[in-house]
């Protein structure tokens, strides 16, 4: 009764494959479109971008193309850290190479650069898959972070190793460098999650999804049926390759504008990004932006609530975050494998019938 499907009939193919075929759902998505594109961008400050929306959005980007690799296409990787990195050198070096170029063209090509090196790491999901591809890909996760740490050109030779984003512009407007306005990173990178997103919902329905998620499903079987393994498994690593190498471009030239590889590359980022879509859901797109938010989100909601509303030292407040989001991947894993996505396909069902009985 509250959610309202009564008399949303559809009279085409194309109505009825829409996005959202149902007039609640696609009402809801222009109401949260136009909220952050017409009134987030005019109250957005500093902190609201640093600390949530910016790097909210980059995350939503990382979690879109890994559920792309292992939720729809079922191929274990723990080296989104080490693509990450790839697009972020790599836009750093065609930031310093061409500075008169616009900066969206930089990322698009990090993320080109990014799609390539995946592929060339996702040829040993041919013979392997599994445990084994997770270790493979950890491997690559452990030498792009050595590669960029001993080969001095990709941080044009700084005594430090680390890397700085000089001042760009996108279309006139700064988004990088020490003088960027909080609403400009915020729309840049909106920008982004726009456009991956609806390629990301655009593949997963094709033909090209279908072959993913078959390889996931039964891999002997979809290749009886003539699927063909290496086509469909390269693919989902270029796609995911490139999304990854897109939101690593972003994290280092528009979010943090400085980083040295281990520390913002690290294992530990590859971890946070498959958490993301465990919690929020795999093979879904709602579910890595819902996986997203969740754990952008809570380190802020716990630092507010309970060291600036209790009182509490910062170091407990974290590892209270460990526990939680460790309890929560348990509870998903056991409870609901499918995440935030399924619990918010369960409350629409509910919603359909509400106040009658299930």
């Amino acid at each position: 009764m509250l959610y309202r499907e009564a008399g949303d009939f559809k009279t085409s193919y194309r109505e009825d494959s829409q996005t959202f075929p149902i007039k609640f759902d696609r009402w809801g998505y222009y109401v949260v479109a136009a909220i952050a594109l017409l009134v987030i961008p005019f109250v957005v400050n500093d902190y609201w971008a640093n600390a949530v929306f910016v790097p909210l959005l980059i995350y939503v980007i990382a979690a879109l193309g890994l559920n792309i690799l292992t939720g729809y296409a079922g191929q274990v990787s723990l080296g989104t850290g080490g693509f990450m990195a790839v697009g972020a050198y790599s836009v750093y070096k065609l930031m310093t190479a061409f500075p008169d170029v616009n900066i969206f063209f930089h990322v698009l090509i990090a993320g080109v650069i990014t799609s390539i090196v995946g592929v060339l790491f996702g040829l040993p999901s041919l013979r392997i898959k599994g445990f084994y591809l997770a270790v493979a890909t950890l491997a690559a996760q452990f030498f792009l972070v050595w590669l960029f740490n001993k080969v001095q050109w990709f941080y044009n030779y700084s005594a430090s190793g680390q890397i700085n984003a000089p001042e760009r512009t996108a279309f006139g407007i700064v988004v990088t460098g020490p003088h960027t306005e909080a609403w400009a990173k915020y729309l840049f990178c909106l920008i982004f999650v726009f456009l991956v997103a609806w390629v990301a919902r655009n593949l997963t329905r094709s033909s090209t999804g279908r072959t993913w998620m078959a390889i996931r499903d039964m891999d002997i079987a979809a290749e009886i049926i003539g699927v063909n393994p290496l086509k469909a498994k390269l693919t989902a690593f270029a796609v995911s390759s490139f999304f990854i190498g897109i939101a690593g471009a972003l994290f280092f030239s528009v979010y943090l504008g400085a980083v040295e590889v281990g520390e913002a590359f690290g294992i530990q980022k590859s971890f946070l990004i498959l958490f993301m879509i465990i919690i929020g859901g795999l093979g879904s797109i709602f579910g890595s932006i819902a996986g997203a938010a969740f754990m952008v989100l809570l380190p802020v909601l716990l630092k507010n609530v309970l060291v600036g509303g209790f009182g509490w030292a910062t170091d407990l407040a974290a590892h209270l975050e460990f526990m939680i989001v460790g309890g929560l991947i348990i509870v998903f894993l056991i409870v609901e494998p499918h995440g935030l996505a399924q619990l918010w396909r369960l409350t629409k069902e509910k919603l359909r019938l509400w106040p009658f009985p299930h």
